[in-house]
């Protein structure tokens, strides 16, 4: 691998918010990083200082001669123009190609992406599409790197899935921040969190998710071990320095230095070992009845296409239900007909007496962008009412990580992840039976959704929930209404079920046609000797030369030097070929044992 970018002591302020402080680090290409942290730890502002968009305070980011990067923000606006012209736009134009060529490149690119009619204007496609031409209008300059900010956010299950496919096959380095526990266990190959919790406001593993999450507890449980044992090396400094010697000798004093500098590294232990978290607790009426909302034969149609026919469910206290489908199956439907906004064409809806729903819709109230940050948390005044109690608003905006001092910020300047906050802080306040959520999860830090995740799964009252998160969809569905299949709507026990319905069986003649195919192939040859040794041993030595990468890789991170830095990189790439030739020859081995 070639080191593409690196990062060297960089930091970033907002007035006197420190984002993060001293990072270093390197992109390789190959390198497939996600990023992740809490919601304005500064991973969008990160993202935009390696694509050149931002500026750091102090730092180098040094980038290899003539890399080329993309980047794609969380949110794209098109004009009225066809996809056509805006990819001519977005191209930029080279001396040494005709115009045939870059129209050709152009509809390659397209149909990569599975664009079919490239004269539809931009604006008029749905949020998962205008995700796929904004990937398209970077990928059609050939980036050496792609940043993408949060691709899932607004994308249905389906784009997610089409995403995840289309990343996994990528031919270029790229960098990815998402909250998608799934999608990140299926993409990356490198894990980056920020976040203060660590001593240079950065942690980084090679692996998946999983093992991410693995690493991360060892670290943190270290981290907090350290800081006991340091505290018991300070009370004993503490209780030295209250006894007051009577002569302060030279080796007294650096003592007293020593103490002085245990303290401050104590306290610094303590502040990034202090964990906060969103309380998120919804309100319940404690409704005795068991049969909240009945739901028989519902059927939809939007103009002459029919949505869905024949939907069957009862929502009783604890049922947790997750809908699923593909763009334009209905699933948004569905959900304001249970919140009494649209009528169904056929069917029935019995409610419980009295019956208390709440609604979260997937764009969300438009909260008047000029409100300050008070006034969307308590819109009635100094107080709320939560569960029966009073709460002051500087009490209230602490239970969601907002500091009292920042009540006062315009609601348009909080991020994206502190807005979805404000949201769930406002859905508390209402008392319901029925919990129906379009896409809750857009824009929440993972820390978030797991707290999410608890308080939706121990919610008295019933839940009906729509998400491309497939991993929250498992952890609190009790059962999943899939939508889309030919109009069939079924009930599922969880996704993986749902995920099985979704691939067509493979028809008996085929799998003879390939049983027949696989018979007339010529036989392998059998392994020698000398192969079958060397095959016993290739492993040991990819895994040594592996390690090698690894702390050649890390060593990169801290150097500073640019003579040191060029001679490493060379060093490294001689062991990335290395590494190369030892899979390669791996692969034809395992080829000949079959």
């Amino acid at each position: 691998m070639t080191l593409l970018l690196s990062c060297q002591e960089i930091s970033k302020s907002f007035g006197s918010r420190n984002l993060f402080q001293t990072l270093s680090f390197g992109i390789f290409s190959k390198d497939r990083i996600g990023l992740i942290g809490p919601n304005g730890s500064g991973k969008s502002t990160l993202l935009k200082i390696l694509a050149g968009l931002d500026l750091p305070d102090t730092g180098l980011v040094v980038r290899s001669r003539s890399l080329r990067t993309g980047y794609v923000p969380q949110e794209t606006d098109f004009p009225d123009q066809s996809i056509q012209d805006i990819l001519c736009q977005a191209k930029v134009k080279d001396a040494t190609s005709s115009p045939e060529t870059e129209q050709a490149v152009i509809a390659m690119t397209l149909s990569r992406l599975g664009f079919e009619d490239c004269t539809l204007p931009a604006n008029s496609l749905s949020g998962g599409w205008k995700k796929r031409l904004a990937i398209a209008c970077e990928l059609i300059n050939s980036p050496d790197i792609l940043f993408l900010d949060e691709p899932t956010n607004h994308l249905d299950l389906e784009g997610v899935i089409w995403l995840e496919g289309f990343l996994k096959s990528a031919d270029f380095a790229f960098v990815v921040i998402s909250h998608d526990r799934d999608f990140l266990e299926h993409v990356v190959s490198r894990m980056m969190e920020l976040n203060q919790s660590y001593p240079r406001n950065l942690f980084t593993v090679d692996g998946n998710y999983t093992a991410f999450l693995q690493m991360r507890e060892e670290f943190l449980s270290g981290q907090i071990q350290q800081e006991r044992s340091l505290n018991s090396k300070v009370r004993r400094e503490v209780e030295w320095l209250q006894q007051n010697p009577k002569a302060r000798t030279t080796k007294s004093r650096s003592r007293i230095q020593e103490a002085h500098r245990l303290t401050s590294e104590l306290g610094d232990l303590k502040s990034r070992n202090k964990e906060e978290f969103t309380q998120i607790d919804f309100s319940t009426t404690r409704r005795d009845t068991q049969k909240l909302l009945v739901a028989t034969n519902l059927t939809k149609s939007m103009g002459d296409k029919q949505l869905f026919s024949g939907i069957n469910f009862t929502l009783s206290p604890g049922v947790r239900l997750g809908i699923l489908g593909k763009n334009g199956s209905g699933k948004t439907t569905l959900l304001r007909i249970l919140a009494g906004e649209l009528s169904t064409d056929k069917g029935t809806l019995k409610y419980a007496d009295g019956i208390k729903i709440v609604y979260f819709d997937q764009h969300r109230v438009q909260l008047p962008p000029k409100i300050t940050l008070k006034e969307a948390l308590a819109s009635d005044g100094e107080n709320v009412i939560y569960q029966g109690r009073s709460i002051h608003v500087n009490s209230w905006c602490k239970r969601f990580l907002f500091n009292p001092d920042r009540l006062d910020l315009p609601f348009e300047r909080l991020s994206g992840g502190e807005k979805a906050r404000v949201h769930l802080a406002r859905l508390m306040l209402q008392p319901a039976d029925i919990l129906l959520l379009d896409e809750p999860t857009n824009d929440l830090d993972i820390p978030t959704l797991e707290i999410l995740e608890e308080s939706l799964a121990s919610f008295a009252g019933a839940v009906v929930m729509i998400s491309h998160d497939r991993y929250m969809l498992d952890q609190i569905s009790t059962v999943l209404l899939g939508l889309g299949n030919n109009l069939e709507t079924r009930l599922y026990a969880d996704y993986k079920q749902w995920e099985s319905s979704q691939i067509p069986e493979t028809p008996k003649t085929k799998q003879k046609e390939a049983a027949l195919l696989k018979s007339t192939l010529p036989r392998q040859k059998k392994m020698s000797y000398s192969e079958k040794r060397e095959w016993e041993q290739i492993e040991g030595k990819i895994e040594v030369v592996e390690k090698e990468v690894n702390r050649l890789q890390k060593e990169l991170e801290c150097l500073t030097d640019s003579t040191q830095l060029q001679a490493k990189c060379q060093i490294l790439d001689e062991k990335q070929k290395q590494l190369e030739e030892l899979y390669l020859r791996w692969e034809e081995l395992e080829e000949i044992n079959k």
